[in-house]
């Protein structure tokens, strides 16, 4: 298979070390080594080993350097003490979705200055940058010492699960936070991606990463803390699928050649096993296109519009995408128009969408056709009414699951500022690891659909108040802006990269 060939940089410049590197305790040390005299052949004995060591230290990191994962409590339990280590191979998956948090296996209270003997690698210095970050993040979300309520990006409405780690977490990838993306392959199957369909998600981000004016991405991969693979699920179901046959195989085939071609020309997918490493999807089939690769399965970030647990989404390493519909490339006008404090909504809930996947019969079998003024229910829209007009007009957006978990609905429904009502089994959300969903949607479960309008209803008037200030609160976070905005979409995209990065531990 033909790949472009990718220019690597070639630049052999050290990252400038910052003052007073912090490390945190390392269960390798060896604390039973003491002050003590040594005879002179041992001491001779550890000259040599010592400068061994220097001579060849760069290549011993490259063979013995492990990746570990330190998956700890929410950020809304504050407890950063409590962790648990695991070899990304040992990842099992999980129904629950938790919040990822930031950690390490100690507390660090007072930075340890390094003496440093010579240089460090550009890999170290990244580590220990990554180390600060996290010893900040930890510090702000266990005392609070960061005023998040002090910036205008942060609400001041309760919908973060802690708004000071957010914050301070930000702030730390704005600073850091590189993004290399690997050259190699060619449009439309790599470097492309669909901007104008349900699938936008996907081609958006792809374009702004490799076309945009980021300051997330470095053409120096020494520099980067995560390396993009830049291939197109939906494109590759849209060119090398075959429907006639029904052969996916093709998918598989182009995956693993591509990982083969970027770890064979690089050093850093065998470095990390991959787990430094991520790949972006919106199409249904991502994360069986992801099988391909154990490493790209088991190890690897996987950012997914199809976030389900039971098709072994794991959200300790794995990041939920937004499912965004831009037909014509573009959100609509009308829910982008901004909407004053009070607006009439005559209708308590509102759904329109066919009939697919396992949940959406059994909604229409008990609400279509109800003649129900308060519950509007249809599976195709009726000619002369507007579908986002009924949004508007609407207490409360269903987003049922159709055959797959994501739906679009939930961010038209945030735009709409109606109340997302979630219907789906297995489905981790969007930036669950920062909001707070239940502070601005409703989740009903499946076998509660016939009680539907019984428990909406049930909502009073300040409840339902509190949640629509939430979902107005947290509509800047499922915003596409072009060019992208602090805190928009594309932005909390990367923070939830970022904070599975800082949950990897390069040694």
């Amino acid at each position: 298979m033909d790949y472009k060939k990718g220019t690597r940089s070639t630049s052999t410049s050290k990252l400038q070390r910052e003052e007073n590197p912090w490390i945190l305790g390392s269960p390798e040390m060896d604390n039973s080594c003491r002050s003590s005299s040594v005879p002179i052949l041992c001491f001779l004995f550890f000259l040599f080993f010592y400068l061994l060591i220097l001579c060849f230290r760069d290549g011993m990191n490259t063979v013995f350097m492990n990746t570990v994962l330190v998956i700890s409590s929410s950020w809304e339990n504050s407890d950063f003490n409590s962790t648990h280590v695991l070899f990304p191979t040992q990842i099992t998956t999980s129904h629950e979705a938790r919040a990822v948090a930031v950690s390490e296996n100690s507390t660090l209270k007072t930075p340890p200055i390094i003496n440093e003997v010579g240089n460090l690698s550009e890999a170290q210095v990244l580590e220990q940058g990554l180390a600060r970050a996290r010893a900040a993040i930890r510090a702000v979300a266990s005392n609070g010492t960061r005023n998040a309520s002090s910036s205008p990006f942060i609400s001041t409405v309760d919908i973060h699960r802690n708004a000071a780690a957010f914050h301070q977490s930000y702030l730390e990838m704005e600073r850091r936070f590189k993004v290399f993306v690997y050259e190699e392959g060619e449009p439309p199957l790599v470097h492309d991606g669909p901007c104008k369909s349900i699938y936008s998600s996907e081609g958006r981000f792809i374009h702004e990463l490799e076309f945009g004016k980021t300051a997330f991405r470095t053409m120096d991969p020494q520099q980067a803390h995560v390396y993009f693979l830049p291939f197109s699920v939906t494109k590759m179901v849209t060119y090398i699928y075959d429907p006639k046959t029904r052969n996916r195989s093709t998918l598989h085939s182009f995956i693993s050649d591509y990982i083969h071609v970027v770890s064979s020309k690089y050093g850093f997918w065998n470095r990390s096993q991959g787990a430094d490493h991520f790949m972006l999807s919106c199409h249904d089939w991502a994360p069986w296109a992801s099988e391909t690769s154990s490493q790209l399965y088991n190890n690897s970030i996987r950012v997914l519009c199809n976030a389900n647990t039971s098709e072994g989404f794991d959200p300790r390493k794995d990041v939920s995408l937004p499912e965004i519909n831009l037909i014509g490339g573009h959100i609509s006008p009308k829910l982008l128009t901004a909407l004053p404090e009070v607006y009439p909504r005559p209708y308590l809930v509102f759904f329109a969408g066919g009939v697919h996947g396992p949940i959406r019969p059994i909604l229409l079998q008990h609400w279509k056709d109800k003649g129900d003024n308060d519950i509007r229910v249809f599976e195709y829209l009726p000619k002369g009414l507007d579908y986002y007009s009924f949004m508007l007009q609407s207490k409360f957006c269903l987003c049922p699951s159709g055959y797959e978990v994501a739906s679009p609905r939930i961010v038209e429904a945030i735009h709409a500022e109606c109340v997302p009502v979630i219907i789906s089994d297995y489905y981790v959300l969007p930036f669950s690891d920062v909001f707070r969903w239940e502070k601005f949607s409703v989740e009903v479960s499946v076998v509660d659909i016939p009680r539907l309008k019984e428990i909406l209803s049930s909502i009073s008037e300040e409840e339902y108040r509190m949640l629509k200030e939430g979902v107005r609160a947290v509509k800047m976070h499922f915003t596409l802006n072009q060019p992208p905005k602090r805190f928009d979409m594309f932005h909390m995209i990367l923070h939830s990269i970022w904070l599975r990065r800082l949950n990897v531990r390069l040694q």
